[in-house]
């Protein structure tokens, strides 16, 4: 089976020491029905793509026709790709992609211009963000996120940028993310069929001080439980894939 290792930011690229997530201590260990892990292999991936498109085609259909296959985006040395699996039978349930700014821009920014108070941070960009319409759906798309906050966490990463089109723009707003471009409302965007989504943003430094203060809702699934079945691997150097042609990968 071919394999490939997931690229996130080695630390010795990085202009700071590597911000190292705390030990949630005085908590919980709570076990979830599904695991989240990253894509690992071919199978891995057409698992992802498979969720994905099925998550695109509910309301997007149009633009879902272009994500039958994987992207090219999806091998990039900067990516990762995180797979979310049923416990009962290893069915995908979820995924989402996250790419870092580290080496070329983010995928937002083939649209606008970030201000300058992004400018020179490290930013990552989840996208393709998928779960299953099941009543597990909702704790999946929970969990992915917190995969993608312990991916910033371990990877000194200044500011989360995500884009959300109405009505998944409100999910963000909950979230405490932030307008980008608060004057602009809805921007069209190239890397997702030039479909208007909100542009947000939101600073990984302060998450827990401003969840606190807010008395967030999921705090303590955040900051106060341990979920081993959340396993977003080690820190690792870049390298790129060693992936069969991408033509010849299709979904089963």
């Amino acid at each position: 089976m071919e394999q490939f290792t997931a690229a996130v930011i080695h630390p010795a690229t990085l202009s700071r020491p590597r911000s190292v997530r705390p030990a949630v201590t005085g908590s919980v260990t709570e076990r979830l029905p599904f695991t989240i892990r990253r894509v690992q292999t071919q199978a891995d991936l057409l698992k992802a793509v498979k969720i994905r498109h099925a998550a695109y085609a509910r309301h997007v259909p149009d633009f879902a026709r272009t994500l039958a296959q994987p992207e090219a985006a999806d091998f990039d040395a900067d990516t990762i790709v995180l797979l979310a699996e049923s416990k009962l039978d290893g069915t995908a349930i979820g995924s989402t992609r996250i790419r870092t700014n580290l080496h070329r821009p983010l995928g937002v920014e083939g649209s606008v211009v970030l201000p300058d108070w992004l400018q020179g941070k490290r930013l990552v960009e989840a996208t393709r963000l998928a779960v299953d319409e099941g009543r597990v759906g909702r704790m999946v798309k929970i969990a992915l996120v917190k995969a993608c906050f312990m991916y910033c966490e371990d990877n000194a990463i200044d500011f989360s940028v995500a884009t959300g089109r109405p009505p998944v723009d409100r999910q963000y707003e909950q979230m405490l993310f932030v307008d980008v471009f608060p004057e602009d409302g809805l921007v069209p965007l190239r890397h997702v069929g030039n479909i208007p989504h909100r542009v947000m943003a939101f600073e990984i430094a302060t998450f827990q001080q401003r969840w606190t203060e807010a008395r967030h809702p999921m705090l303590d699934f955040f900051f106060n439980t341990v979920h081993p079945d959340i396993d977003i691997g080690p820190v690792v150097a870049p390298s790129v894939p060693e992936w069969p042609a991408r033509k010849e990968l299709a979904v089963a």
